[in-house]
């Protein structure tokens, strides 16, 4: 089973954070958290555990109007927010890869209307963002 919406782009690994932060504003998501994956494999598993992974952040983005609508028809939702974007470029890589959490997950995970609803706008939302990162890469 899929879990993820996948691009990849020939942008350089500090342009593809940028447009990725950028995208997701357009779509209406702030991000909450970021987490620097290799500073994190270095300071606690060594500088090889960073070397080995690359460049790779995890942001953890946010629509509040989404998360409001999502939390007030089934609070236990919140456990599954914020939605998470991966950008990560591995040693050696020509590309960068972005990818957004599916939304669809939480459908399965449960089936109220509520979760339906805010579930179709955010893949919605993180499917545009994702194309507009395409459209603007060179050689995409």
């Amino acid at each position: 089973m899929a879990y993820t919406h996948t691009i990849t782009s020939s942008l350089p690994w500090q342009d593809a954070v940028e447009r990725t932060r950028e995208a997701l504003a357009q779509e209406g998501f702030g991000v909450l958290t970021e987490i620097d994956v290799r500073a994190t494999f270095t300071k606690k598993l060594g500088q090889k555990a960073g070397d080995d992974i690359g460049d790779y952040i995890i942001l953890g983005a946010c629509n509040p109007q989404l998360a409001q609508r999502g939390i007030t028809g089934e609070p236990q939702l919140g456990a599954l927010l914020p939605c998470n974007v991966v950008v990560r470029r591995a040693p050696e890589a020509t590309e960068t890869t972005i990818e957004t959490i599916d939304p669809q997950t939480m459908v399965q995970l449960s089936d109220t209307e509520a979760t339906r609803d805010v579930a179709n706008d955010a893949d919605n939302r993180l499917k545009r963002a994702l194309h507009t990162i395409t459209e603007k890469s060179p050689g995409s």
